[in-house]
């Protein structure tokens, strides 16, 4: 046997390799993440139909042709309210589809054995639903005002109302497309899409919903496109009883969707 010490092991440096393997920082992750998840949605010519013409395209002929009465300028009812359709477009409809989708194709599957987080990846595409929706907002503005829109109100009361709305809806796109199937996600959201932009204070006034206006109130459609309205039409705050029903929304469909969401 050899009467020799062992030599001794020197201290590996962090850094003193190339390449120098590692996670990359959380804010890496996210950018990069959301980064793809916004140019999937760009290059979805469904989900830009349904984001951003057919709003504006509502928008415009709301406004100009008069086949549903409103009180007072047209622009001024209609802008808030197809404002609350973008935001349901983007955070509900189009999410929901997309998540079934990639649910379905193993996706996010394969995404959650990554490094990746998953709370970074839901972050992520919720960083991309507020991207669009600034483009959603700045278009639709600039459309409203070139029709006649004058709106009123606290820009703050605005951003509330669209931040509470935009976890509502997809705390509700989450909960859809986490325990069904992709074409049952994309029916559903679709069907709903639909009802909401009837039923929900959307283009039709509530005040015409009879009895039932009470009901719809509490829908998010209906505590969305109200508080928009409340604030861009007549100056208000934002109402906090709309900001308590999207509140609500928000906490109840995000926690059922993070106990019932199905990753594969």
């Amino acid at each position: 046997m050899s009467s020799e010490a062992p030599p001794l092991e020197r201290p590996v440096v962090p850094g003193a390799f190339a390449p120098n393997p590692g996670r990359a920082s959380v804010g890496a992750m996210l950018l990069a993440q959301t980064r793809m998840e916004l140019t999937l949605i760009l290059r979805n010519g469904e989900q830009l139909l349904l984001n951003l013409i057919v709003p504006l395209g509502l928008l415009v002929v709301c406004t100009k042709i008069p086949f549903i009465d409103v009180n007072g300028e047209r622009a001024d009812f209609f802008v808030p309210g197809v404002l609350a359709l973008a935001v349901m477009s983007s955070a509900f409809t189009g999410q929901a589809i997309q998540t079934g989708f990639d649910r379905q194709y193993g996706v996010l599957k394969r995404l959650g054995a990554t490094a990746l987080p998953r709370t970074i990846l839901l972050g992520a595409k919720t960083c991309a639903v507020l991207a669009v929706q600034v483009v959603q907002v700045a278009l639709l503005c600039g459309a409203g005002i070139a029709l006649g829109w004058h709106p009123h109100g606290d820009p703050l009361s605005v951003v509330v109302l669209l931040a509470v709305g935009t976890a509502a809806f997809c705390g509700l796109a989450f909960l859809i497309a986490g325990v069904l199937r992709a074409m049952a996600t994309l029916a559903l959201a679709n069907i709903l899409w639909f009802l909401l932009l009837v039923f929900g204070g959307i283009v039709f006034p509530l005040r015409e919903m009879g009895g039932a206006a009470g009901f719809f109130e509490l829908l998010p459609a209906g505590a969305l496109s109200n508080g928009l309205r409340m604030v861009l039409e007549t100056g208000e705050i934002a109402p906090v009883s709309d900001v308590l029903v999207l509140g609500a929304w928000a906490v109840a469909t995000l926690g059922a969707a993070a106990a019932t969401f199905r990753w594969e």
